[in-house]
């Protein structure tokens, strides 16, 4: 079983950054991407970035284009996400996700973290 576990989330001015990181455990963890999504109150779950963990190719939404960065740590087994730039409108739980396939769904989920950007 693969367990994900998000942290660095918080509350930040707008303007500013903030740091999540995926902590990814498990003895079978072997993904072949992983993701950063977002949910806002009343909103659907957002994609926002990608990145292949052997490759490291990324992708991003572009709503976070340009302002958000993904990466990750195989020795660590950790993804992050690097926020600048941030907007109120960025208020949202972030999850990480991981998957074994390079399309279609994420097989495992972590629980979250908030972050809520002040205006």
């Amino acid at each position: 079983q693969v367990q994900l576990v998000e942290s660095g989330g918080g509350l930040v001015q707008a303007g500013g950054s903030l740091s999540l990181s995926c902590a990814a455990s498990g003895r079978t963890f072997s993904p072949t991407r992983m993701g950063w999504f977002r949910r806002a109150p009343g909103k659907d779950r957002e994609f926002l970035a990608l990145i292949s963990w052997n490759g490291g190719t990324t992708s991003y939404a572009d709503s976070v284009k340009g302002r958000f960065t993904i990466s990750r740590d195989n020795v660590k087994n950790t993804l992050y996400l690097q926020m600048n730039s941030l907007k109120p409108e960025d208020t949202a739980v972030y999850y990480c996700a991981a998957s074994s396939t390079r399309v279609g769904r994420y097989d495992y989920w972590g629980q979250g973290t908030q972050v809520t950007v002040s205006s």
